[in-house]
């Protein structure tokens, strides 16, 4: 099922519950979608925190990387075990009103792990940081959908290949 097939009929058919009762609470589905959304990315992000710290951002290149590809596949499981969550995370892309959900989580992200990245290389360009944070966010979260969109991807291959390009990265920062 598509995002334009889905109604707030459809939704509150499966939910048991009326229409003027989710209407209390939800004007339309964009409304519904952004909430699922904010708990899913969420539930997500609560993975990334025990790992955003100075020793993990201080790891030789491929114990980063593992890790890397460790959270990665964390985070991908929080996405296939949220009912309804990889038409969730298609529609935080697809949906113009609902990308800010996904943007807000990922620029959280973004300043969570600069936090640790600053606290580990104090002396570091932050611009340079927060660039190479952001895109290394974006891209790992572009793989997730990759793994959504073509289930014959290995998820595990996926990761490693993910993780070493960021951990690559990360490594050429620490040493600027």
């Amino acid at each position: 099922m598509g995002i334009e097939r889905l109604s707030t009929n459809l939704i509150c058919r499966r939910a048991g519950i009326t229409p003027p009762a989710l209407y209390q609470y939800f004007p339309n589905k964009y409304a519904i979608l952004h909430e699922l959304g904010r708990r899913m990315m969420w539930r997500q992000n609560e993975h990334l925190t025990p790992w955003a710290t100075v020793q993990t951002m201080q790891l030789p290149e491929a114990e980063f990387a593992a890790s890397v590809a460790q959270v990665f596949l964390s985070t991908l499981h929080v996405t296939e075990d949220t009912a309804g969550g990889v038409w969730v995370m298609r529609a935080l892309r697809a949906v113009p009103s609902l990308q800010h959900v996904r943007m807000a989580s990922h620029e959280a992200v973004t300043n969570l792990v600069l936090a640790a990245f600053q606290d580990s290389y104090p002396a570091v360009d932050v611009a340079q940081a927060r660039l190479t944070m952001r895109l290394a966010i974006d891209a790992l979260y572009a793989a997730q959908e990759l793994l959504v969109d073509d289930p014959q991807q290995d998820p595990e291959a996926v990761a490693r290949v993910m993780s070493e390009m960021v951990a690559a990265q990360f490594v050429k920062l620490r040493a600027s």
